[in-house]
């Protein structure tokens, strides 16, 4: 799992059990998940397609600091599968884990796009090949 991204637990992401709020946990992972399908396909028309079961297994209080770690699944013709899990770096749990997302590559019409790619790139080395 590639971790990518921190956040930082504050008043305003709490639920009224003062823990944080699971759909600002998701709108989190939702655009991590948005971004890294953009770098990787190289194009910012992207969309969520499909969510799998979405498994919270601990939360995260305030002041806590957590981590979103993302992977790819599958490379399709105009999808990317991802999988995610998301833990509290403070108390070392896994606070939720999605076996399967689908982010989908569109073209400007708005409609799905092959998008060519078969394997995960990493930015430095397309750099390195201008």
């Amino acid at each position: 799992m590639r971790f990518h991204t921190r956040k930082w637990v504050k008043p305003e992401d709490l639920n009224p059990n003062a823990t944080l709020f699971g759909g600002k946990l998701l709108a989190w992972i939702d655009e991590e998940l948005a971004l890294y399908a953009i770098i990787q396909l190289e194009n910012y028309r992207i969309v969520t397609k499909h969510m799998s079961e979405i498994n919270f297994k601990s939360s995260a209080k305030q002041g806590d600091i957590i981590e979103i770690g993302i992977d790819v699944v599958k490379f399709g013709k105009t999808s990317l599968t991802l999988t995610c899990e998301v833990r509290n770096i403070m108390t070392h749990e896994t606070i939720i884990t999605i076996e399967s997302i689908t982010m989908v590559s569109l073209g400007i019409n708005g409609k799905p796009e092959a998008h060519g790619k078969s394997q995960i790139e990493f930015v430095k080395n397309r750099l390195n090949s201008i």
